[in-house]
């Protein structure tokens, strides 16, 4: 039918706001970057996907609209082979090509449960859970962006965050606002002992409520080691302590606790060294580097066959992404842990329509509409991309941030 042929495939970058959110490679900017995509068929039909911003990811988003144009919507395979033959040339890692392919297919898939009046979960086998659980991300985090070159120091309403009272007082808005029943802090931002003592305030404040940390590979082999063993009994698992999955099987061996990443196995052929090295125990998944909802999918399969846990990975998102998130998490029967999510942070700034995704109780219900069941404000996407433009921002760098406020700041990973 003509009417599933796809005619464009529209790309548009966007920029919005985020707090100075600390991590191991300096701190958030005042703005993040995202790619939102129309995907348009014969008959009007727009299936939404988005992906992580930048100029490399949006030059090769824009190879592939060029490729995509008379297929199929529903010959994902053949859309996301084609995408994939267009990169080889100058993309040799099939894991960065991934990126793209997996923002096209969710494009599809939310296009195809529109023609079918079917929601994607739907068209991912069904939904084995009604709601998706989420967790608090909290991050060390400064009161404002501090006025810069002209600019204004820029306030938020989340307060400052530099300590362990800092934390537990961020957790508690979380829980307020939002019903969270799980916390994960980003560190890699302090002495690993500053870090304890924050992990051991949230355990006292929220007894009973499941902990995890993640330093984002901040820490020594041996100073992984010393935290997993002041943290046992109160962490659910840590994450990504050190670098590289030799790193990883060389804490694992003493840990008392399980190891997580979403940093040394983000590729297929990562899995058979982690399993053989028994380096880590749990999987954060995450559609947009996997190559899409339905490689997710697999993968989960694939970690049920060889004992490793699931969670899901976030990075600075929108609504788009939460939707596609939400319809494969609920999806996965074998999700063992709640899911990573910047929303909170990064909502105000949504490019969707109101009233469909909610953070409740800590958890989002699956949405129930056609395809993602999300729908597109066109003239927030409007205003976000003129944001991008003015801006001059067309990549992500923490660390030369952090310089302009301290000159001597030194990325070294590991720090500790």
């Amino acid at each position: 039918m003509s009417s599933t042929r796809i005619r464009e495939l529209i790309v548009t970058p966007i920029a919005f706001g985020d707090p100075p959110l600390l991590n191991s490679n300096g701190v958030h900017e005042p703005l993040a970057l995202r790619i939102v995509l129309q995907l348009v068929l014969e008959d009007g039909t727009v299936g939404l996907g988005e992906s992580p911003g930048g100029a490399a990811r949006l030059e090769r988003l824009h190879a592939a609209a060029k490729v995509v144009v008379g297929m199929d919507v529903f010959d994902t395979t053949a859309v996301a082979a084609a995408i994939d033959a267009a990169l080889l040339p100058t993309v040799p890692s099939s894991h960065e090509r991934g990126w793209t392919t997996s923002a096209v297919e969710v494009a599809c898939l939310d296009a195809q449960g529109k023609l079918l009046g079917r929601p994607v979960s739907d068209l991912l086998g069904g939904t084995v859970r009604d709601s998706v659980p989420f967790a608090a991300y909290l991050f060390y985090k400064w009161a404002e962006h501090p006025a810069l070159d002209g600019r204004a120091a820029i306030g938020d309403d989340w307060g400052e965050a530099l300590d362990p009272a800092g934390i537990v007082e961020q957790a508690r808005l979380m829980r307020e606002r939002y019903g969270f029943r799980s916390f994960k802090l980003k560190g890699g931002v302090f002495p690993p002992d500053e870090e304890i003592a924050a992990i051991r305030a949230l355990a006292e404040a929220f007894p009973g409520q499941p902990l995890r940390l993640d330093p984002n590979v901040a820490w020594t082999v041996e100073t992984s080691k010393y935290v997993a063993c002041e943290l046992d009994g109160v962490l659910e698992y840590l994450e990504d302590p050190t670098k590289g999955i030799p790193g990883m099987a060389e804490v694992a061996k003493d840990s008392p606790m399980p190891l997580a990443t979403n940093m040394c196995v983000i590729a297929w052929e990562h899995l058979k060294p982690a399993v053989e090295q028994d380096a880590i125990q749990v999987l954060l998944t995450d559609h947009h580097y996997w190559g899409g909802l339905r490689r997710t999918r697999e993968l989960a399969a694939v970690c049920e066959a060889f004992g490793l846990a699931l969670s899901m990975h976030s990075n600075s998102h929108l609504g788009i992404s939460l939707a596609a998130m939400t319809h494969v998490a609920a999806a996965i029967p074998n999700l063992d842990h709640s899911c990573d999510t910047h929303y909170p942070w990064n909502s105000a700034d949504d490019v969707i329509v109101p009233g469909v995704l909610e953070l409740r109780d800590g958890e989002v219900k699956v949405p129930t509409g056609p395809g993602l069941g999300v729908e597109l404000d066109h003239d927030k996407l409007e205003q976000l991309h003129r944001r991008y433009v003015d801006s001059g921002m067309r990549s992500r760098d923490d660390t030369g941030y952090m310089r302009r406020f301290q000159p001597d700041y030194e990325l070294r990973l590991p720090r500790w």
